[in-house]
C-alpha cells in the first residue's frame, strides 16, 4: 500500500514539474518587446494614468517585469501637482490684483508752442509786385581783408535800444511777410529754420542746441484749470509753457564790431562779428538785463538778406 501511494505522489510531481516547463517555452517563444495583459482591476479613488509616457523608459521596465506602474503613477501625480500650482496661480493673480485707479475724466490741452510762433506760408501774393526773389537773394561777399595789410584794429561793443525812435524798426509788431517782423522773432526763427548755431560766449566757444534756446525762452511748463460755469467743477486742463519773459521786452541787442585800418586800400573797414539779444527779466521782484545767447553775425546774413526792415 504504502508503496502505491509514492508511485501516485511521484507521477503528479512530474506532471506538475513538466506543466510548467512546457507554460515557460510557450512565454519564451512570444515576440519580444510584448508585456502580458493583467487584468487587474484598478485600484479606487486613483487617477488613472495618461496615455503618452515616455516609451524608453517603460520598454525597458516592460523587459525587467518592474516599475511601470510605479513610473506612471509618478507621472500621474506630477500632472496633478502641477495643475494644482497652475490652480493656485491663477487664484493668486486674480485675488492679489489691486483695485483699478479712478480715471480722471478731466480732458487735457497740450499746448506745446511757447512763444515761438512759426511763420505762416501764403498761398496767393499779398502784394501789388512779384516778391518771389526775396527768397533767393543771397548776401554780397565780403571784401578779403589780409591779416598783413592790418595796421590797426580795435574792438568795440555797442548796444542798440529799439525803445528810441530811430530803432523802432526793430520792434515792428506787424506779422509780414508771412512771419513776425520783431528783431528778436527773426533771430530766433534763423536758429530754427536756418540751422544758425547760438553760443554761450562772445568768443563762440560754448554753443547751445537748438533745444536748450528754446526752453530758456519757452521757460517752464504750467498747468491752467478752466472751470465749467454752467455744471461747476472743472471743464478743461490747459497745459501749457510759461515763459520767463515777454518777446516785447527783448529791445536791447548788444553788438560785438571790429574796426580795421586796411594800409593796402587806405580804408577804414567796420566788421559786425556778434549779435546777442537782451531780456528783462523779473526775478523775486526784481526785473534785471539778462543776455540770452550770442550769434555768429556771418551765419545770419543769409537769413537778413531775404527780409525786409
Amino acid at each position: 500500500m504504502k508503496k502505491i501511494l509514492f508511485g501516485i505522489c511521484l507521477v503528479t510531481l512530474l506532471v506538475v514539474v513538466a506543466n510548467n516547463q512546457l507554460a515557460a517555452q510557450s512565454a519564451y517563444k512570444k515576440k519580444p518587446g510584448t508585456t502580458p495583459t493583467t487584468t487587474n482591476p484598478p485600484p479606487a479613488n486613483t487617477t488613472p494614468a495618461p496615455a503618452t509616457t515616455a516609451p524608453a523608459a517603460t520598454n525597458k521596465n516592460a523587459k525587467q517585469g518592474k516599475g511601470t506602474n510605479k513610473n506612471t503613477g509618478a507621472a500621474a501625480v506630477n500632472q496633478n501637482t502641477s495643475a494644482a500650482t497652475t490652480t493656485l496661480a491663477t487664484g493668486a493673480a486674480a485675488t492679489g490684483n489691486p483695485a483699478p485707479a479712478k480715471v480722471d475724466t478731466i480732458p487735457l490741452v497740450y499746448d506745446t508752442t511757447g512763444s515761438i510762433v512759426t511763420p505762416e506760408i501764403s498761398l496767393r501774393n499779398a502784394f501789388a509786385t512779384d516778391r518771389s526773389q526775396n527768397r533767393d537773394r543771397r548776401p554780397l561777399e565780403y571784401e578779403h581783408l589780409r591779416e598783413d595789410d592790418n595796421m590797426w584794429s580795435e574792438f568795440l561793443w555797442r548796444e542798440i535800444d529799439a525803445r528810441e525812435k530811430m530803432n523802432q524798426s526793430f520792434n515792428y509788431p506787424g506779422t509780414d511777410d508771412n512771419g513776425d517782423r520783431r528783431f528778436f522773432s527773426i533771430l530766433i526763427n534763423a536758429i530754427q529754420n536756418d540751422s544758425v548755431r547760438a553760443f554761450r560766449d562772445e568768443m563762440f566757444t560754448r554753443p547751445f542746441t537748438t533745444a536748450e534756446v528754446l526752453s530758456r525762452i519757452n521757460g517752464s511748463i504750467d498747468t491752467l484749470d478752466i472751470p465749467d460755469l454752467e455744471n461747476g467743477g472743472i471743464k478743461q486742463r490747459k497745459i501749457y509753457y510759461k515763459p520767463t519773459f515777454s518777446f516785447d521786452s527783448v529791445y536791447t541787442f548788444r553788438i560785438k564790431e571790429q574796426v580795421i585800418f586796411d594800409k593796402e586800400a587806405s580804408r577804414l573797414f567796420t566788421r559786425i562779428i556778434g549779435i546777442a539779444p537782451i531780456a528783462k527779466i523779473t526775478t523775486a521782484g526784481r526785473s534785471e538785463p539778462r543776455l540770452l545767447f550770442w550769434l555768429y553775425y556771418p551765419d545770419l546774413r543769409r537769413t537778413f538778406a531775404r527780409i525786409d526792415v
